[in-house]
């Protein structure tokens, strides 16, 4: 046994340079040298692929290893030749080689030279592959990434289904699993289909100790992304996006703003792909913003932040994503940005799918969404769901749970109320419909069904429909209630929530942090998450405001709104110049209204000698600024707004946000062709009228004041007309 251990460390020092091994690796190693078959589970930076790599070398023969992704593969390759004196000593066989240099690698395992072959599944499955692997010595078969077997693994691939017909086919071998996400369901799933129950399972703690777990609102999230990295400045990064379209996006704007940035996702060709990584790795660029192709398996030890544009589909996907920040063992951020309007939208992607799917669909999104909602310590949560127990005390205030803990409250009353609605309601209703009736707030829908008349409508009154709204996402979270993807989100009680309404119990809900941000909030990511925000600057500012406002006669938020002056007191702007990159001041704006507010600043930084972050300016891309020019030239051919949002893919709500950002930033816009169709001339003037003495431009203020006699929409396009008249 003495003469094998030396063996061992021997050749762990001869190939890797290491004297010892980390966490499993050993006894994992020794079970694939006695020819058993393992199930191997460590998490991202544990040390996986050693498992492998080192008894293909140290055995006769050469070992399959079976690997999801050509990119991993190339990557692999390279690091397993930099530890051996000849190219020979690992090879991959997937459809991006030319026959030559298909046929040079057969012949290097043939002739023995090569102790580790990666094969993409989609090459192993064909009858040339199988007949060429059946004239070699074959060591044994690793299957990396295993969870790919699974369809209730994060990124499941059919072609793993067969894996195991095609070894049987190939030779009698041992084989090996790794993977470093497995839930408990995706575990015995992996055994079942590999034929591996008898297997040893060797399971390393999923504990990533290092890494800091926050989960911010999704407001401003590009500009808060660009003003972290920033601050970060030099450290290696990965931001996650869901789609192609916004990775390409958000790599272009950060590129605008001196952050140097690559896009890296499947629609991309290959070569540029590899071009992308390779520069990652490299360190010739220091961010990559990527869908979920990328990333599986890099070996890049020191990436320090990992920001999830989006909220993956599942907790698997983020705790792999996240993983692959610090494996070092050094610091490693991982920010998430959450509106729960993302998790309605995956939701939605799941319609016209079988209902298997739906099902599996539905319920990883439900893990996700209780993840980022909960009020508990988030490491305790991620191991839970793989399985483990955890003690929170142990989390070290590395997440923003256990550094911010959430004020609880007694939410048995609310309960009750909102599950005795949905009953009342027949089951029929969506989040929206029940949070308005539960507060007691009438509009069309309410009136069409005639439930404004109903005797519990208005049973919550005391509480908005924000309250409501949280109530009834920690009811889902909770297993009370659930959303039905058949019917667009109509909520149903479940078995759970069934027995609730019967035997009434104590339940403790969180005042959540507020992920549907109103638009007056501006949020600034400092270096530790939390907001900065100067309020002494903010006071004077007001102040200043106010005084002009009297002087001019009109009201104060014609001059600036207030998130504009929120904006002022995180940036500081002293001249015209820096005054229209604040959020919602154009260049009109600025020239306009702008120097009295610049001297100020200006004054204030020098008395208190502030150090301005300068380097926070965030500028946009110039795209927007030409969206912006072909939605004003629609205007000015006088189309229906309808129209203009029809070719734009964008509903009617949204081109009037447009056209509102547009005018709140400095620029004269005339609709009134179309609030002509709407509205007589005495309503507008009535609505116009309130706006001219008003104190604030809150939509829904105006519309309490009406008591509903206006829609919201016709109250903004009125707004609209006077801020264009009177502030621009």
């Amino acid at each position: 046994m003495t003469g094998q251990t030396d063996h061992l460390y021997k050749s762990l020092k001869d190939f890797f340079g290491f004297s010892s091994f980390k966490g499993n690796q050993e006894i994992v190693i020794r079970s694939i040298l006695e020819g058993n078959d393992c199930f191997v589970i460590m998490p991202t930076g544990a040390g996986k692929s050693l498992c492998y790599q080192l008894p293909a070398l140290m055995q006769d023969g050469t070992a399959i290893i079976i690997s999801p992704l050509i990119a991993l593969m190339k990557n692999q390759v390279d690091a397993i030749r930099g530890f051996g004196e000849s190219d020979a000593i690992a090879h991959f066989l997937n459809s991006s080689l030319t026959k030559t240099q298909a046929k040079r690698v057969k012949e290097d395992v043939t002739s023995g030279k090569t102790k580790m072959l990666y094969v993409a599944p989609e090459t192993l499955k064909k009858e040339e592959t199988v007949d060429f692997l059946r004239s070699v010595k074959v060591s044994f078969v690793a299957v990396d990434e295993a969870h790919c077997i699974s369809e209730w693994g994060h990124d499941f691939r059919p072609e793993y289904r067969r894996i195991k017909q095609i070894i049987k086919a190939i030779d009698d071998v041992p084989m090996v699993a790794l993977t470093a996400t497995a839930t408990p369901k995706v575990q015995l799933d992996i055994q079942k289909n590999l034929n591996m129950l008898d297997a040893k399972v060797f399971k390393t703690s999923f504990n990533r100790e290092n890494l800091f777990y926050p989960i911010l609102p999704k407001k401003e999230v590009e500009k808060q992304i660009i003003r972290y990295i920033k601050s970060q400045s030099g450290k290696s990064g990965i931001v996650y996006c869901l789609s192609r379209k916004k990775v390409e996006e958000l790599a272009e704007l950060l590129q605008v703003n001196g952050i140097n940035a690559l896009p890296y996702h499947a629609g991309l060709e290959a070569s540029k792909r590899a071009k992308h990584q390779d520069m990652f790795l490299m360190e010739e660029v220091d961010v990559i913003v990527a869908t979920i192709a990328f990333g599986m398996g890099i070996d890049k030890p020191d990436v320090r932040l990992v920001i999830h544009h989006d909220i993956p589909k599942s907790l698997e996907s983020y705790y792999q994503e996240t993983g692959r920040a610090g494996r070092d063992g050094g610091e490693g951020e991982c920010i998430a940005f959450y509106s729960y309007k993302d998790v309605e939208k995956l939701e939605k992607f799941l319609q016209g799918k079988p209902v298997a799917e739906q099902e599996v669909g539905r319920q990883l999104l439900n893990e996700i969404a209780s993840y980022v909602e909960t009020s508990v310590c988030r490491r305790k949560m991620i191991l839970h769901y793989f399985g483990e127990d955890f003690d929170e005390k142990k989390c070290n205030n590395h997440c923003d749970n256990c550094k911010d803990p959430k004020e609880k409250y007694e939410g048995k009353e609310y309960l009750q109320k909102l599950l005795k609605v949905v009953q009342a309601l027949n089951e029929t209703q969506r989040s929206k419909h029940i949070c308005a009736f539960l507060s007691g707030k009438s509009n069309a829908d309410m009136q069409s069904y005639k439930h404004d008349q109903h005797e519990l409508f208005g049973i919550g009154k005391d509480k908005d429909e924000h309250f409501w709204n949280a109530v009834i996402r920690q009811s889902v979270v909770n297993g009370l209630l659930e959303k039905d993807i058949e019917t667009y989100g109509v909520l149903k009680i479940t078995e759970k929530g069934e027995e609730f309404i019967h035997t009434p119990h104590s339940i403790m809900l969180f005042k959540e942090r507020d992920y549907k941000v109103d638009d007056d909030t501006t949020i600034v990511m400092t270096d530790n998450g939390s907001s900065a925000f100067d309020e002494v600057l903010y006071k004077r500012l007001i102040d200043l405001r106010k005084s002009i406002s009297k002087e001019k006669e009109i009201p104060p938020f014609v001059i600036f709104q207030e998130p504009s002056l929120k904006d002022m007191c995180l940036q500081y702007p002293i001249t015209i110049e820096e005054m229209t990159n604040i959020q919602g001041v154009g260049t009109g704006k600025a020239s306009r209204y702008g120097a009295p507010f610049a001297a100020l600043i200006k004054d204030y930084v020098e008395t208190n000698e502030i150090e301005r972050p300068q380097d926070l300016v965030v500028k946009s891309l110039v795209n927007k600024s030409g969206l912006k020019v072909q939605l004003i030239q629609n205007i000015d051919r006088k189309l229906p707004l309808e129209d203009i949002g029809q070719a734009q893919g964008k509903s009617l709500e949204e081109v009037i946000d447009d056209i509102g950002a547009i005018v709140a930033s400095g620029t004269k816009v005339n609709i009134n062709y179309y609030i002509d169709e709407i509205l007589d001339e005495d309503n507008q003037e009535e609505i116009y009228d309130y706006f001219s003495e008003a104190e604030t431009d809150d939509i829904g203020l105006a519309y309490d004041e009406f008591d509903g006699d206006y829609t919201e929409e016709e109250l903004k396009l009125v707004w609209i007309k006077f801020m264009s008249e009177m502030a621009n």
